[in-house]
């Protein structure tokens, strides 16, 4: 192993060589960093710099735990339209190794629940949030938000180019990419755009074939797909095919007939063993309602309920066993059983 990246951290532990005191340090599960870092000074630049976790990686200590957009009936917004309590959203956390649930501190503008179906990606530690609605107004938002994991603090981003909705979102190569969904008169949009959390900025990708709304984003590999959806004069009509844009070249290609016809792919899309597309809506009589998936590794987990008004299941299922699949039910904590909007995966 290469220390050399190291050599201006050193005496890490007292009385041990800065190697075994390193490694010392990289076994410290990453909900023991809070109070690490506060130790000394030293071992608060160590754990926040970007060479420790790269170090993490490669050498398998990051844990992969999934972030969730869960609606809190303890938080509800007051809707000055109606006068209805509906629920506020936060971010819950679940580690599916250790079977924990915990969440994800208040975005700081935002202390009562965030905007809604505002949509989540990540980018090695950093989890990003952006757009949505206002909870107040309803009115689209441009915001972006990226907390980092290390120093488990918010900062805001370069906001969005253009208001978007219901838009489809992916990670891959350290950007985040987004495409489709409507503007604010409600016309399915074409265009897309990468944002690089790192150097805060945004760069323009080129336009898809045809305009989606309500699509659905995949990261499969180096591509983005963007599944489904629909354009402006055929409100609803879902179409059975993807653009898939490959991360290198930064080329569109479509896709015909991966999508079944009429099905709304939102939350719902996942990649199956064998490389094709699944809709997890239906998987099993446990998700009909109010299904979402998020990819883990192999796995993926998944959450919805039989009818609306259920209470909501959640379950971890593995795709590589293919047809053989088995949804394993997950014990959730007090306080996070509400519905799930979206989601992704973190490698903290």
């Amino acid at each position: 192993m290469d220390f050399s990246i190291f050599i201006h951290f050193n005496d890490l532990i007292p009385g041990l060589p800065t190697d075994l005191g390193l490694e010392c340090l990289t076994r410290l599960p990453h909900s023991a960093h809070r109070v690490a870092l506060r130790v000394c000074r030293q071992w608060h630049h160590l754990l926040q710099s970007d060479q420790f976790y790269t170090h993490r990686k490669k050498t398998g200590r990051t844990r992969r735990v999934t972030c969730l957009l869960q609606a809190r009936q303890d938080q509800p917004h007051h809707d000055k339209l109606t006068g209805s309590l509906p629920p506020s959203y936060g971010i819950s956390l679940f580690d599916p190794q250790s079977m924990a649930w915990d969440r994800v501190e208040p975005v700081p503008e935002y202390p009562n629940g965030l905007p809604l179906f505002c949509q989540l990606a990540s980018c090695d530690e950093s989890l990003v949030l952006m757009g949505g609605w206002d909870p107040a107004s309803y009115e689209p938002l441009t915001a972006v938000f990226v907390y980092d994991f290390r120093t488990s603090e918010w900062r805001r981003g370069k906001d969005m180019p253009e208001k978007r909705s219901f838009f489809a979102i992916g990670s891959g190569r350290g950007r985040v990419y987004v495409a489709g969904g409507h503007d604010e008169n409600k016309n399915a949009l074409r265009s897309a755009w990468a944002y690089d959390p790192r150097r805060d900025e945004w760069v323009g990708v080129g336009p898809m074939g045809r305009e989606r709304d309500e699509c659905e984003g995949v990261v499969v590999g180096d591509e983005f797909w963007v599944v489904s959806g629909y354009g402006t004069e055929r409100q609803g009509m879902f179409d059975g095919s993807v653009e898939v844009l490959d991360l290198g070249s930064g080329q569109w290609r479509e896709v015909n007939g991966v999508w079944e016809e009429g099905r709304c792919p939102r939350s719902c899309v996942g990649v199956g063993k064998d490389g094709k597309l699944v809709n997890f809506r239906g998987l099993d009589p446990g998700l009909k309602v109010g299904v979402c998936g998020v990819a883990i590794g192999s796995s993926v987990v998944l959450s919805g309920s039989e009818y609306e008004g259920a209470a909501h299941g959640f379950y971890l299922v593995d795709m590589e066993e293919g047809q053989n699949r088995k949804l394993k039910s997950i014990s959730v904590a007090e306080g996070f059983s509400g519905l799930v909007q979206s989601g992704c995966c973190v490698e903290i």
